[in-house]
């Protein structure tokens, strides 16, 4: 059974999942106003993505025997500077992701539950990776442009994100 606090925790990390879904969204919205179908795509792969990281949480939490509580979603901004600005932010938000990943292991170490400490050990994984992606985007748009040719190959790349598998399905 999960501690009051670590389940008070994770309901605010379920929260904040969905937070980054609805985030994604908002630059998905922003990217197709521009025409940048690629772009948007890649958003919206990722905003899908952070869905089913709440749900896994979700999840996780009933099976526990814990109680979902879910929270208001803030609104999310829905303009950007610049295409390039949209995955900057991006970055940004993992970045402060990554960090309430680590507290919430932190805790759970604290609380010396091991089987939430393992679960959260697969969202560190998927954290280094989040960021890896999204910096590996602004690097490639540092290389070529991040306007005219360059942004216009990026778009057509980005386009290929295939559909992210079920997490259950994922063996993780």
């Amino acid at each position: 059974m999960l501690s009051n606090k670590l389940q008070d925790a994770l309901n605010q990390q379920i929260n904040d999942e969905y937070y980054s879904s609805y985030l994604y969204q908002a630059m998905v919205a922003y990217l197709e106003d521009l025409n940048l179908d690629g772009c948007a795509h890649w958003m919206k792969m990722q905003a899908e993505e952070e869905h089913l990281h709440a749900l896994k949480l979700f999840d996780y939490v009933v099976e526990r025997g814990g109680r979902v509580e879910l929270f208001a979603i803030a609104q999310p901004a829905k303009e950007w500077d610049s295409p390039r600005a949209a995955f900057e932010a991006a970055l940004d938000h993992e970045k402060v992701m990554t960090e309430n990943i680590s507290k919430l292991a932190d805790l759970a170490i604290t609380e010396r539950d091991h089987a939430t400490n393992n679960l959260l050990q697969w969202y560190v994984s998927e954290q280094v990776e989040e960021e890896a992606t999204v910096d590996d985007i602004l690097k490639k748009l540092d290389m070529m442009g991040d306007t005219g040719t360059g942004l216009f190959l990026m778009d057509r790349e980005l386009k290929n994100r295939p559909t992210p598998t079920p997490i259950d399905q994922a063996g993780a």
